[in-house]
C-alpha cells in the first residue's frame, strides 16, 4: 500500500485591515478639518508657552506708565494696560500658566480617577459600593462651586487653583474608566488569563488597562480646556494666579474690567486667548473620539 502523503501549506497571518491608531487619528484629520485646525491651535499654545521669553517682545512686569491704555500700535499691537504694561507680553506668558494649571491639573485628575476606576470596575463589591457613592456625592456639587470651596479654604494660588480642579476632575474619570473596565472584564481572554492563574495587577495592566487606554486619552483632552476655563475663572475672582504673574483670568479681571469701556483690548485679547485654547482642546477631543471609535469610523 502507498502512502499519499498531504503538503500542508503554513500557516500565514491575514492581514489586518484595522487601521493603525495614528493612521486612524490623520484620516479623521484629513476628513474633518477642524481637527486639523485644533491641532495647530494647540501646537500655537505650547510653542508659545515654551517659547515665551522669546517671543515677548517686552518684559511682561515692566512698567511705563508715560504710555499707559496706549490703543495698539506697530510698538505695542495689543495695546498696553493701566500702568503701561504690554498686553501682548502679558498674553503670551499667560500661556504658559494656563498649560502649566491645564498638564498638571488634568494629569493628577486623570490619573487618580484612572485608578480608582480600575480598582472599582475590577473588584466591584463593597469597595466598588463605598467609593461610587463618594464620588457620587462629590459629583453632586457643582464644579466651579467645588472649586470655589476649595481655594477659599486653602490659600488662593496657582497651586491651590490646580489641586482643586484636580479635585473635581476625579470623579468623572473615574466613573467613566470603572465603566470601560467593566465592559473589558466581560472578554474572554480576561477569563481565560483568571482561569490559568495570572495575578490581578498583571491582569489589570496587561489585558484591561490597553483597553481603556482611548477613552482616558478622550476624556483627559477635554478636561484640558475645561481646566484652563476653570483656572480663569478662578483668577477672575481672584482666587487663582495673585498679581503681578501675568494670568488671562487675572488680566480680565483686573485692567479688562476696570477699563472694558476706556480701552477694550485690555479684555479682547485675554478673552481671545482663552477661547481658542478651550475651542483646540475641545475640538482635539472630538476628533481623538472619532478616530478611536469603531462606529464612527465606520460611519465616515
Amino acid at each position: 500500500m502507498s502512502t499519499v502523503t498531504a503538503r500542508v501549506a503554513p500557516f500565514e497571518r491575514q492581514p489586518t485591515a484595522t487601521p493603525r491608531r495614528g493612521e486612524a487619528l490623520w484620516a479623521v484629520i484629513k476628513r474633518k478639518p477642524l481637527g486639523l485646525a485644533s491641532a495647530a491651535l494647540l501646537v500655537l499654545l505650547v510653542t508659545t508657552a515654551i517659547f515665551a521669553d522669546v517671543l515677548a517682545p517686552y518684559d511682561p512686569l515692566a512698567t511705563q506708565p508715560e504710555i499707559r491704555l496706549a490703543p495698539p500700535s506697530r510698538d505695542h499691537p495689543f495695546g498696553t494696560d493701566d500702568i503701561g504694561r504690554d498686553v501682548l507680553s502679558r498674553v503670551v506668558h499667560g500661556s504658559r500658566i494656563s498649560l502649566w494649571v491645564g498638564v498638571l491639573a488634568v494629569g493628577i485628575g486623570t490619573g487618580a480617577g484612572m485608578v480608582i476606576g480600575l480598582l472599582c470596575g475590577y473588584c466591584e463589591g463593597r469597595l466598588d459600593l463605598l467609593v461610587q457613592r463618594l464620588m457620587d456625592a462629590i459629583q453632586a456639587i457643582p464644579g466651579l462651586i467645588l472649586a470655589l470651596a476649595i481655594v477659599s479654604v486653602l490659600k488662593p494660588s496657582t497651586t491651590n487653583a490646580m489641586l482643586a480642579i484636580a479635585i473635581v476632575i476625579i470623579p468623572g474619570n473615574s466613573r467613566i474608566v470603572r465603566g470601560a473596565v467593566l465592559s473589558a472584564k466581560q472578554n474572554r481572554y480576561v477569563e481565560a488569563a483568571q482561569a490559568i492563574g495570572c495575578r490581578h495587577p498583571r491582569i489589570i495592566t496587561t489585558h484591561i488597562l490597553p483597553n481603556v487606554t482611548a477613552p482616558i486619552l478622550i476624556i483627559a483632552s477635554i478636561w484640558f480646556g475645561n481646566a484652563i476655563l476653570i483656572e480663569a475663572t478662578l483668577s477672575f475672582l481672584g482666587l487663582g494666579t495673585q498679581p503681578p504673574t501675568p494670568s488671562w483670568g487675572l488680566m480680565l479681571s483686573s485692567t479688562g474690567r476696570a477699563f472694558m469701556e476706556q480701552a477694550p483690548w485690555l479684555a479682547i485679547f485675554p478673552g481671545l486667548a482663552i477661547s481658542l485654547a478651550v475651542l483646540g482642546f475641545n475640538l482635539f477631543g472630538d476628533t481623538l473620539r472619532d478616530a478611536w471609535d469603531p462606529r464612527l469610523r465606520r460611519q465616515g
